[in-house]
């Protein structure tokens, strides 16, 4: 019985098994995620190398896909532009989250590590049910416990799946509150 992954051709270059591992994993990968896929590893330094080149080869225009750095890793996705296609292929709209779980979401990153009351107090209305379905998605995790509090409350945070799904390489490319108002300038209150 022939088996041609105990014998990997010796001639494969470092980029060509790169782009090989990246296609094939689940989760972005950084460059010791990759180093470990080697039997004689090359060093971080060689393999961010071909990283930043693979990043820079597909940014190229006319490409339909990018390599990118999201959730401290890099991973190959589609451009933006063709979400409608890639929709009508996979047949099913992507999860949607709603204005709660959103507005939950974004306290939750940008004040983290923070207790449930904290974003009670910021939204006005209880986030039980909202945390929950947000831990159930794999979008924040329980980070710890504040000691200081009597009861020592649950402190939340962000996931790498939730930087993944934003497509965001780590919590400082979070927009800033400047970048928000210069989109979305407040409106003046009617009431």
């Amino acid at each position: 019985m022939d088996n041609t992954y105990d014998n990997p051709p010796v001639a494969l270059e470092l980029k060509t098994i790169v782009e090989g591992l990246l296609l094939a994993a689940d989760e972005p990968l950084n460059a010791e995620k990759l180093a470990a896929a080697f039997e004689e590893p090359p060093s971080e330094i060689e393999l961010t190398k071909v990283l930043e080149e693979l990043v820079q080869e597909y940014a190229q225009p006319g490409r339909g896909f990018s390599l990118s750095k999201v959730a401290g890793g890099y991973r190959f996705l589609s451009r933006p532009e063709l979400g409608p296609h890639v929709i009508r292929l996979k047949k099913k709209a992507p999860a949607r989250l709603s204005k709660a779980a959103l507005e939950t979401l974004a306290i939750i990153a940008y004040r983290q590590p923070v207790i449930r009351a904290e974003v009670e107090k910021i939204r006005g209305v209880d986030a039980g049910g909202v945390i929950k379905a947000l831990l159930e998605k794999n979008l924040i995790k329980i980070s710890g416990r504040r000691d200081t509090l009597p009861g020592k409350p649950i402190l939340y945070g962000t996931t790498a799946k939730f930087l993944e799904t934003f497509g965001l390489k780590d919590l400082k490319s979070l927009p800033t509150v400047a970048e928000i108002e210069k989109l979305c300038p407040p409106q003046p209150r009617l009431f």
